[in-house]
């Protein structure tokens, strides 16, 4: 008998540098297939699953407004990034026999559904994956903020976020040697701490609406899967009792 899952619906955040593999920009195909595949794991187990997914492997807002470009535009540049990321994230998991929706914040019927909460949850409840672009649709917006957003509406047990590294330490473990690693923090610790693997706004919704926060790291094979039973290692950012 399969072991129980320990969250039914969630939504998992990928960054956008996490699908450029070894590349220094850009997708790597075989990277974006080995999240699809552990994707497609978790949603065999019976799990509701969405995505949000960043666009930093393709545009970085903040670095073209700091070449003078005007801020807002640099963002609304970002957030098409997202889609697409979420279409090649769509294709990857259909490959695999997954069923997905992408839903944009910023209507383009063309290529993807408008963001409508009462679809997307049908959606999650027959089973399909549903993947959140554009952020929330509005500039100075992280898709942080966007994945706490919608992880709150989709009414999630918890919000994961896959990153490059097996939790949060408090530097960065790659660059500062015997960086500490927690195993649990409060919300309160996050923002105390200034622990910066999420922004502020997203903490702070997630607490507010009690979302415990999971961070892991997406580039080990069969993580995601992992965390949904409880096993390997990760962060859980949780409000104490």
């Amino acid at each position: 008998m399969s072991q129980p899952l320990t969250y039914k619906r969630v939504l998992l955040k990928v960054s956008g540098e996490a699908l450029m593999g070894p590349r220094e920009f850009g997708l790597d195909n075989d990277t974006v297939a080995a999240i699809a595949a552990d994707i497609a794991a978790v949603v065999e187990m019976g799990a509701e699953v969405c995505l949000v997914i960043g666009g930093g492997n393709i545009f970085r807002g903040i670095s073209g407004a700091s070449q003078g470009m005007d801020a807002a535009q640099a963002h609304y540049m970002g957030m098409l990034a997202t889609v697409m990321n979420a279409l090649a994230m769509q294709a990857a998991l259909e490959k695999i026999g997954v069923a997905t929706r992408v839903q944009s914040a910023i209507p383009m019927a063309s290529v993807c559904e408008p963001y409508i909460r009462r679809r997307a949850m049908r959606h999650m409840e027959k089973g399909r994956v549903v993947i959140f672009a554009a952020g929330t649709g509005n500039p100075f917006f992280t898709t942080d903020t966007g994945a706490a957003l919608r992880a709150v509406e989709m009414g999630c047990n918890a919000l994961l976020k896959g990153t490059q590294v097996d939790g949060v330490y408090s530097a960065d473990p790659r660059k500062v040697s015997g960086a500490e690693r927690f195993d649990t923090l409060t919300y309160h610790d996050v923002l105390a701490r200034d622990l910066k693997f999420m922004d502020a706004a997203a903490i702070s919704l997630a607490r507010e609406n009690g979302v415990p926060i999971i961070i892991f790291n997406i580039r080990a094979p069969g993580a995601f899967a992992a965390v949904m039973r409880g096993e390997g290692k990760f962060t859980t950012v949780v409000e104490p009792h």
